[in-house]
């Protein structure tokens, strides 16, 4: 994808060149790095409500120039306009609630010192951690790296950022339309591009901090090169996301179930870190949840968008058998799969499965056809094959039958992933207690990925999803350092920080202290 100092940007859909970046080696980061610690100065000068001030005024460009924006989404990634456009709105409501909320979250406030320290006024505080790189993945061009974007320039730091070498063009134009809101703050946000060796050079940069998100094998080579400077790193490393479907669902609520794991399975292509991949259903409803899921995922469209007769694509579901089924005017649920390689991981996946006895419920072999791969449903697939193992990225899901929801939880949790999951039951109060015992960073009750809307939530796994937080508070702790602030308000009656106290009532005071806190 490099050719002599430039990378080419491709449409997944037709293979037709884009359009062309510099490929930016560690002297231009260092440069770009150099310019956002710059600009972060007059940022600072800026305070909370200069910043808060801001960050609406980018906000509101984004939401204004949503149709710009989509059409490089849709043109890098193959998504439908629709989905392109939803992902910018996702980013705008995160960045709104960044920006009003950064000082309530990260303002000075004063904290009980407690009675041994009465004497003390006990202030904590919170200082921009200076320069942030953020390292972006292709599924999700805006929203995911926005999730760290905006929160770190909301916490006062500048920022570069590296967009995947699949969606360049969607980073420049971020950075591009910053630099045109906010010409007083040009370059607080700077875009670096290139492939593998752009993103080492801006771990190994002087940036005080790394915000990744991409596949666990890249986010350990992130690791190491941070690990060499001690610069922190917050991780996003994808998931093999489960649903838990109770024995207690009636009709409606299983048509509920069905119709979340069709779309958390489906949307995108299926090339979510959050999506749906894995469904455990107890075995009384096993067969009628796999009905319904079948014949929801025979209306899912595939394909390119199709514009309607208004030039807009009108959407509506098509009968497809798990193939290209269009009426014309319909624009497609979702487009081609953005990295041509995941197409092998699918195949290999749907091979395995069939081979080790799961059942086809819809699709096959046959549902791979490049650039596209239409909806594949499997049930009882061997709890060890890959495609319970392993991160699918496509739309495939399998269905298994267990005996009871606990089984269900010991399956989901038997994951090397902990990211999102999500529970159907009768009742909300069963569906939480189950959600409780996830070791998923995220579980929506009732939904799927119900969370990715709700800005106030953090975001996040362990394992091989990887670790630290976005989004929320959570999310603007992390990029920020607290700073501890002590001011000494009058004498204590003994200052135990002073040779000057006599032992003698130095040690009163502390043998005082001892029995109270015995008593307490």
């Amino acid at each position: 994808m490099t050719g002599t100092g430039r990378l080419a940007s491709f449409s997944p859909a037709t293979g037709a060149k884009l359009a062309d970046y510099p490929v930016d080696g560690p002297a231009e980061v260092a440069a770009a790095v150099g310019r956002a610690r710059e600009a972060a100065k007059s940022w600072a000068r800026a305070g909370w409500k200069g910043r808060r001030a801001a960050l609406l005024a980018y906000k509101r460009a984004l939401a204004t120039r949503t149709g710009e924006i989509a059409e490089v989404i849709a043109a890098e990634t193959g998504k439908p306009d629709h989905d392109a456009r939803s992902e910018v709105l996702l980013a705008v409501i995160h960045l709104d609630w960044a920006a009003r909320h950064a000082r309530r979250v990260l303002g000075r406030r004063r904290v009980a010192p407690g009675l041994l320290s009465a004497h003390q006024r006990a202030l904590l505080a919170y200082r921009p951690l200076g320069v942030v790189g953020v390292i972006g993945p292709w599924n999700y061009p805006v929203y995911t790296p926005m999730g760290s974007i905006g929160y770190a320039l909301a916490a006062g730091n500048g920022v570069v950022f590296k967009p995947s070498e699949l969606t360049p063009g969607t980073g420049v134009l971020l950075a591009r339309i910053w630099n045109e809101t906010l010409p007083e703050h040009t370059d607080l946000l700077c875009t670096v591009t290139g492939e593998g060796p752009t993103g080492e050079a801006l771990a190994r940069s002087a940036v005080d901090k790394v915000a990744f998100t991409g596949s666990p094998a890249t986010a350990r080579k992130v690791a190491a090169a941070c690990a060499e400077t001690l610069t922190p790193l917050t991780a996003e490393g994808g998931g093999k996301d489960a649903v838990l479907v109770g024995g207690d669902l009636d009709d409606a609520g299983l048509d509920r179930a069905a119709e979340a794991v069709v779309w958390g399975a489906m949307s995108n292509a299926g090339q979510t870190c959050a999506g749906v991949e894995r469904v455990y259903a107890v075995a009384s409803v096993h067969e009628a949840l796999c009905e319904r899921i079948v014949r929801r995922a025979k209306q899912v469209v595939t394909g390119p968008s199709q514009p309607g007769p208004d030039g807009e694509g009108s959407g509506g579901d098509a009968e497809s058998e798990g193939g290209d089924g269009r009426a014309a005017g319909h624009e497609a649920h979702y487009g081609p799969m953005t990295l041509p390689s995941q197409l092998g991981t699918i195949e290999h996946h749907l091979k395995e499965a069939a081979d080790a006895g799961a059942r086809v419920l819809l699709g096959g072999p046959e549902s791979v056809r490049a650039p596209y791969v239409h909806p594949v449903v499997l049930a009882d697939v061997p709890e060890d094959s890959p495609v319970m193992r392993e991160e699918t990225f496509g739309p495939l899901v399998a269905v298994n039958s267990v005996s009871d929801l606990d089984e269900a939880v010991e399956r989901a949790n038997a994951s090397s992933y902990a990211l999102g999951a999500a529970v159907f039951t009768g009742s909300a109060r069963a569906g939480q207690e189950a959600a409780s015992k996830l070791r998923a960073g995220v579980v929506s009750v009732g939904s799927v990925l119900g969370f990715a809307a709700i800005p106030s939530l953090p975001f996040g796994g362990s394992g091989d999803s990887g670790y630290g937080r976005v989004h929320g508070e959570e999310g603007l702790h992390a990029f920020a350092s607290p700073q501890a602030i002590t001011v000494r308000r009058f004498a204590p009656l003994a200052d135990l920080t002073s040779y000057a106290t006599p032992r003698e009532k130095a040690s009163r005071m502390v043998e005082l202290a001892r029995r109270l806190h015995a008593r307490m």
